[in-house]
């Protein structure tokens, strides 16, 4: 069952969309679109301590189960006007700072 309330609404940084953040298996965080969409390849769900959890629709895993509704990433239909980073792109990665010898003190 779709959650029919505003609350945990937010709007996006780039869009300025309305947009929920949910918790995906892997345990990142993920906007989604707050309306049902048959087009999305989520499944979302409220779990017993209130938290959004989607998992996406796999072949092995095809069809909505229990309170389950069809949901779109957020990523796939926003509007923003400035580029996102590509994943593992050099400008994302932390350079990697690595500590000087250590001497004793005389």
């Amino acid at each position: 069952m779709p959650i029919h309330s505003d609350h945990g609404i937010v709007l996006c940084d780039g869009c300025h969309e309305r947009i929920r953040w949910a918790i995906t298996v892997h345990g990142r965080r993920q906007a989604i679109n707050p309306d049902p969409d048959p087009k999305g390849n989520l499944a979302a769900y409220m779990d017993g301590t209130g938290t959004l959890r989607v998992r996406v629709l796999t072949a092995e895993r095809d069809r909505l189960e229990g309170t389950e509704w069809q949901a779109m990433p957020h990523a796939a239909t926003c509007r923003s006007p400035r580029p996102r980073p590509r994943q593992g792109s050099s400008r994302t990665r932390r350079p990697v700072v690595r500590p000087a010898a250590w001497r004793w003190a005389r």
